[in-house]
């Protein structure tokens, strides 16, 4: 017998989530956003683009809150997260066309920012796991959600075989 996929347990690969780069990143980006948006002669679509990258990060932060109190329960369920993540998403995207609709035209820079943020994400996330699997530190393994708190991160350990010894 299966276990239906709404009852099977949470499982998350371990990934190099780093709120402050992307904190700073997003600053940047927004400095140069105000900047080029000021030279056009609209600065304040820039700092809503600016607003949009910090609730893409605010939201990013909820995600790990949210990952870490519902796996630290015996029995994590995946329906748990997905009504978790649908409430959350509901939340910052009404708010986010909210800004976008009051403060229009120069509001819809949330929207823009918004989707820059999940392209950020993607990259510094996805940019030291392919440089992990290039420099043949191990492979990349999804760790149970109930485990993962409980076990020592080993990632800055280098695997004593060389990738040419296969």
């Amino acid at each position: 017998m299966t276990t239906p996929a709404q009852d099977a347990p949470l499982v998350f690969p371990s990934v190099a989530f780093r709120p402050v780069r992307l904190l700073v990143i997003s600053l940047g980006i927004t400095a140069v956003a105000v900047l080029g948006a000021g030279l056009s002669g609209r600065p304040m679509l820039g700092v809503f683009f600016g607003v949009g990258l910090l609730l893409g990060l605010l939201n990013a932060l909820l995600v790990r809150r949210s990952v870490e109190s519902i796996t630290a329960g015996d029995h994590p369920l995946k329906r748990n997260m997905a009504l978790n993540s649908a409430s959350r998403l509901a939340i910052i995207t009404v708010l986010a066309l909210i800004i976008a609709f009051v403060f229009r035209p120069d509001g819809l820079g949330v929207v823009f920012g918004l989707a820059l943020f999940q392209v950020l994400l993607v990259v510094t996330t996805t940019l030291p796991v392919l440089k992990k699997i290039r420099c043949g530190e191990g492979s990349v393994s999804a760790v149970p959600a109930s485990a993962s708190a409980e076990q020592p991160d080993d990632s800055h350990v280098a695997d004593e075989r060389s990738p040419r010894d296969d």
